[in-house]
């Protein structure tokens, strides 16, 4: 599936859209270049399960953990990880369990480590917006995609 995003509200709600289809856990993975919109996706997802924070790549960290009306959300930021064993020496595999919610930016980093994800979201510029690519790799990325957009 394409989409267009014409500005970073539109990027927000989108990310509100697939938060409300993921209550029962789900591994999102966020590509594209540095600023097109992954960190704001993700803002939108958090705020709509009741984050009032910021909401900032983890870049240093790797990782930020949030629990938001129970449900357990980390949000990952790959981008200067050297080496994917370093999810290892986090405890990654504890985060992605059944259950949990998990957004990775930059997941191309982790590859060999990190699961099969529920959807891929690829970015891309486009004039002043964003061309989204969204595919789904399981059962339940194919139902959240069959309600994005409507």
């Amino acid at each position: 599936m394409q989409l267009f995003i014409p500005n970073e509200i539109e990027m927000e709600q989108l990310g509100a859209q697939l938060a409300s289809q993921c209550a029962d856990g789900c591994l999102i993975f966020l590509q594209g270049d540095l600023g097109t919109g992954k960190t704001t996706l993700t803002r939108g997802f958090l705020q709509s399960m009741g984050h009032t924070g910021n909401v900032k790549s983890p870049t240093y960290t790797l990782v930020e953990p949030y629990e938001l009306n129970g449900q357990q959300v980390y949000h990952f930021d790959l981008y200067r990880m050297g080496d994917p064993e370093e999810l290892e020496y986090l405890g990654g595999r504890d985060y992605f369990t059944e259950g949990n919610i998990c957004l990775v930016e930059w997941p191309e980093r982790g590859e060999g480590f990190l699961p099969k994800p529920d959807l891929m979201i690829a970015i891309d510029y486009q004039n002043e917006g964003r061309k989204l690519y969204i595919s789904a790799d399981t059962e339940r990325g194919q139902a959240i995609l069959a309600t994005v957009g409507q």
